[in-house]
């Protein structure tokens, strides 16, 4: 399958007409119908419908389409920033991220962005993950940086990288100087965590059931920045991602095992909408930001 052969296919799919479809794409139409054959042969199914003089997609086809159009989209939008002035990348960029990485990532993302497209607006919000999803489909956002949204068909989701959850402790902490802590043995520990409704503590609390431990759960915070200073402080230990710690002063930071807490945050937008040019330099920055910072599978 080729890329020509998708760009056809999405053509005719719009005009549902041969003639005006091969026009548009500047072959003749014996060339596009054999292209369009070429395609249904390959996906053993077919796309289309010919009903006399009348051209019909069929739900096949139209479930096809509406994987494709996303990735064209992008394609498009690529092909064209690359070819366009960064002055002439204007306009506003909406984005809403969780907390995890609005203490690090997003701050050097958008130093980097600004500095190859000056004239651009940025709208930054910290959410959390159910209310990015709840803004990315009522349309008051271009972006979302979260995790993927279990069974959520509306959103198309690309993860970046596979972040791994670790242990905080003070460093005068039993557990400071170890190299690596079993879940099991957080046991009975005194920790401060997020609250429930957040879906990072109800990942945490899988990995607990899972190695049957009960931990003493005394301050629950929904502050990253409040939780590191509480853990600083006191005998509290806490579970975060390792990207979110931008102040190691004081803190030791432990990875966890059997089993490790690990999730994969990525980009999300609409499914099968156009994503305006101004988003996509933003999410080509955050990719070009952590291929720089190359962070180790299963890091944070």
């Amino acid at each position: 399958m080729e890329l020509r052969h998708l760009r056809y296919f999405a053509t005719l799919a719009e005009t549902l007409n041969f003639t005006r479809a091969a026009e548009k794409c500047h072959v003749t139409q014996s060339t596009l119908s054999h292209q369009i054959k070429q395609l249904e042969t390959e996906l053993d199914t077919p796309l289309f419908e010919r009903i006399g003089k009348r051209v019909v997609i069929t739900e096949a086809g139209d479930t096809f389409l509406s994987r494709i159009m996303p990735a064209l989209q992008q394609i498009d939008g690529a092909v064209s920033t690359l070819h366009q002035p960064t002055d002439a990348v204007q306009g506003e960029v909406r984005v809403a991220v969780i907390q995890s990485f609005n203490t690090r990532l997003v701050p050097a993302c958008i130093s980097a962005f600004l500095d190859r497209y000056p004239a651009l607006r940025i709208k930054v919000e910290e959410l959390p993950q159910h209310r990015i999803v709840e803004r990315l489909k009522s349309g008051d956002l271009d972006l979302g940086i979260a995790y993927r949204p279990p069974d959520d068909h509306d959103l198309w989701f690309e993860p970046l990288y596979n972040e791994e959850m670790v242990l905080v402790v003070a460093n005068w902490h039993p557990f400071a100087t170890r190299k690596r802590v079993r879940m099991v043995e957080l046991n009975n520990l005194p920790m401060t965590l997020f609250p429930r409704q957040y879906s990072t503590r109800q990942l945490i609390d899988e990995h607990f059931r899972s190695a049957n431990a009960q931990p003493q759960v005394v301050v629950e915070l929904d502050s990253i920045g409040a939780m590191i200073q509480l853990v600083r402080k006191s005998e509290l230990a806490g579970i975060v991602g390792e990207i979110a710690i931008a102040d190691s002063e004081g803190v030791s930071v432990v990875p966890l095992e059997n089993p490790t807490p690990i999730r994969t945050p990525g980009l999300l937008w609409m499914r099968g909408a156009a994503a305006p040019t101004t988003s996509q330099a933003f999410a080509k920055q955050i990719r070009r930001v952590l291929k720089g910072a190359k962070p180790r599978d299963g890091a944070s």
